[in-house]
């Protein structure tokens, strides 16, 4: 087994779409970032990557090449879930928190879970989601994301092929 945890940040801007956990939730304002922003795909990316100890999201999608302006987070978490399956892993489950002021997410939290299972290959049992608020830290304009993530061995026969998608 293997346990990996992930953290991202952005700040809310108006005009941008807001996207988190792959889910587009309406509001006034959205994630700033190089990307689409989507504070909780990164941090899972992230905790899936450090699980297997592959470079970051940062090092593997740089926010310097305009290549991934704009980019779908998913195109992020997909390239993360080859790199644990080419290192024998599986997802066994994930636990996030979402630290932000608003929008609310308890109302979105299980369209949020299950798109996250969907992604990840699992049930939609085995995505842990929670929402605080950010009492005291002076993050009003901002989303923060923390995750863990624990992967189990997979037997090299059983190992669920996955192929790698092309990139542009």
């Amino acid at each position: 087994m293997r346990i990996g945890y992930g953290f991202d940040s952005h700040e809310f801007r108006e005009g941008i779409p807001l996207k988190i956990g792959g889910i587009a939730l309406a509001y006034d304002k959205g994630l700033g970032g190089h990307s689409d922003g989507d504070v909780l795909l990164h941090a899972i990316t992230d905790a899936l990557l450090g699980a297997v100890a592959a470079p970051d999201i940062g090092a593997l999608f740089p926010p310097s090449d305009p290549k991934w302006k704009d980019a779908d987070s998913v195109i992020f978490l997909r390239e993360a879930l080859i790199r644990v399956h080419d290192a024998g892993y599986g997802v066994a489950n994930i636990d996030a928190s979402l630290i932000l002021a608003e929008p609310k997410i308890g109302p979105h939290a299980a369209a949020i879970r299950v798109r996250v299972a969907k992604l990840l290959g699992v049930r939609a049992d085995c995505v842990g989601l929670k929402a605080k608020t950010p009492e005291g830290l002076n993050l009003q304009n901002a989303a923060v994301a923390h995750v863990v993530v624990l992967l189990e061995k997979h037997p090299t026969k059983a190992r669920k092929k996955i192929t790698k998608r092309k990139q542009s």
